[in-house]
């Protein structure tokens, strides 16, 4: 290693490496240029890497720039720039409260397996029970409420429309009070809905519509669902479903349809199968 010296003040010798006296000179503030990052803006859209080696099984996505991507949003229907920008099967506040249960996955699988919208499932039991299984009410049992013979009727159609769920009910009086096995019997219910409300001139069946065919029979359903806003209730049904369901006597279809929509929120105006 190569030595220099130099004198310090006490008139003695001081021994300096090279490196150290280059250490020394760019700590005093050399003239040697110092680099740094520097800041680039990009102009346009960032440059997307094309892979030239797909994955086996992967499909290859390309995306232009610029343009929105089908991602859903909360409410279900896509963000993207489709021709009406909602479904008819699209999320609500009753499928919400449906899937908040430990059963409500399974009762959504089941209403698709048949067909049926989801969200006209949850907006029916939670227009009956809150989506709770709520045990006997007179005859009516379980968190959609069932009459016996309405809980058999509504299984029978959905088992015939779907065989491979018979493996999915709780036999006997028993499913009546399983949530599970009554979701089927009322998709299947809803089912019925939708060919009677048809066939009484209704072309698209909302899950409004439904609701008279559900709480009060087929009758009165189809009746309620193509009166005049302005009609009365008791012109459909009878004094005691009225006294059963709080509908005073000077109700109007209209109001009775605003109620209900009141605690479905948009569930109400969606298309009852999917």
């Amino acid at each position: 290693m190569q030595m220099m010296g130099r004198a310090d003040g006490s008139g003695r010798l001081g021994w300096y490496s090279r490196s150290a006296l280059i250490a020394v000179a760019m700590a005093a503030g050399s003239s040697m240029p110092a680099w740094a990052q520097v800041s680039q803006t990009i102009s346009g859209p960032p440059i997307q890497v094309t892979p030239f080696v797909a994955e086996p099984g992967v499909p290859l996505v390309t995306i232009n720039p610029g343009t929105v991507g089908p991602v859903q949003d909360g409410s279900g229907s896509s963000s993207g720039t489709g021709s009406s920008g909602t479904s008819s099967t699209s999320g609500s506040d009753a499928l919400n409260t449906l899937l908040g249960q430990s059963w409500g996955v399974t009762a959504v699988n089941e209403a698709e397996a048949l067909g049926v919208n989801p969200s006209a499932v949850a907006a029916t039991c939670v227009l009956e029970s809150g989506c709770t299984n709520a045990g006997i009410n007179g005859t009516a049992t379980g968190a959609f409420q069932m009459q016996p013979a309405a809980f058999q009727d509504g299984l029978a159609t959905a088992l015939a429309a779907n065989p491979s769920l018979a493996s999915q009910i709780v036999q006997g009086s028993a499913g009546m009070s399983d949530p599970a096995t009554e979701a089927i019997a009322a998709s299947g219910y809803l089912m019925q809905a939708n060919t009677a409300l048809t066939n009484a001139g209704d072309s698209n069946p909302t899950v409004l519509d439904a609701r008279g065919y559900y709480e009060f029979g087929p009758t009165a359903g189809g009746n309620l669902a193509m009166a005049p806003s302005t009609a009365l209730m008791s012109a459909y049904i009878s004094p005691a479903a009225m006294s059963g369901n709080n509908i005073s006597a000077t109700e109007t279809v209209g109001q009775w349809q605003a109620a209900v929509s009141s605690r479905i929120g948009n569930a109400a105006s969606q298309s009852l199968l999917s």
